[in-house]
């Protein structure tokens, strides 16, 4: 499959800018499964952009400035080749015992230690109504399907109910929520039965019907022992497959934000995006 994405971003300002310096995560993850053809960026200032690899090792997209502005744009086209992938395509676990023994092991705490701690996003007080316990007998993907299942039964995709500092509990309360809060609640509940699980940034081709946003989509990846890292959409009840395109991963939504900076200015401020992905047969 062939992808032409265009991500785009205004900022207006109340009172004027005498410089920043801006830090996107845009541009998606290069690997065995997708790979960028072109990308073009431009900046209604026209500042040259640079790159550079953040900790989690994601290339991001630098512009600074010492110009003095109130309103700016940026526009990043991608054309991506991404391979037709089937998230069910390995062994499945042979015994779900011995899957669970791995995840109680030290070493194996260790080394996802990452993905296993809650934080303010990642933290729900514990509610009767969405308490989530993995049961041994079936195997951890199953677990996974489950609870995958579970959030997109017991969520509905509403715009405008949520923003990114929304904890979970408020989103349990009114039940609704966007991608990012379906993805949080699936980071939180994964963890707390001990499956190390990562929330990711990235585009979703929503020609399919899928659920989304105008902005980037959010879904999990989870690591299962003899597997490796499955992602999954809460948000619209299935695996992340082939309309998935990954930007980054991170413990949560604040590892990944497409944007962030430092400006010199005050007062109150306004960001619009759009972001349009279409496959090459659109």
């Amino acid at each position: 499959m062939e992808y032409n994405i265009t991500y785009y971003c205004e900022n207006s300002y109340k009172n004027p800018v005498s410089g920043a310096h801006w830090q996107f995560l845009v541009i998606p993850l290069e690997d065995d499964t997708q790979k960028i053809e072109t990308i073009s960026c431009e900046n209604s200032l026209w500042e040259k952009e640079e790159y550079s690899i953040n900790g989690f090792g994601f290339k991001t997209l630098r512009i600074k400035t010492s110009k003095t502005f109130s309103k700016v744009t940026f526009t990043v086209r991608l054309k991506l080749w991404k391979e037709d992938i089937n998230p069910f395509n390995f062994t499945p676990e042979s015994n779900p015992t011995d899957s669970f023994d791995i995840l109680d092991r030290l070493d194996f705490k260790t080394d996802h230690q990452s993905f296993l701690k809650s934080n303010k996003l990642t933290t729900l007080i514990k509610n009767e109504r969405f308490s989530y316990t993995f049961s041994k007998d079936l195997s951890i993907f199953q677990n996974l399907q489950n609870l995958n299942n579970f959030l997109f039964e017991h969520l509905t995709f509403q715009t405008n109910q949520t923003s990114v500092i929304t904890t979970l509990d408020e989103v349990i309360s009114k039940q609704k929520g966007v991608c990012q809060d379906f993805a949080h609640l699936f980071c939180a509940l994964g963890r707390a039965n001990g499956v190390p699980t990562r929330y990711v940034s990235g585009y979703l081709h929503q020609g399919n019907g899928y659920f989304g946003d105008s902005q980037m989509h959010a879904w999990v990846e989870s690591f299962i022992p003899t597997i490796g890292w499955v992602g999954f959409d809460p948000c619209n009840g299935i695996l992340a497959a082939t309309d998935y395109i990954k930007v980054a991963h991170g413990r949560d939504y604040n590892d990944c934000p497409p944007i962030k900076g430092v400006l010199f200015t005050s007062g109150e401020n306004a960001t619009r995006y759009k972001v349009q992905v279409e496959s090459a047969q659109q």
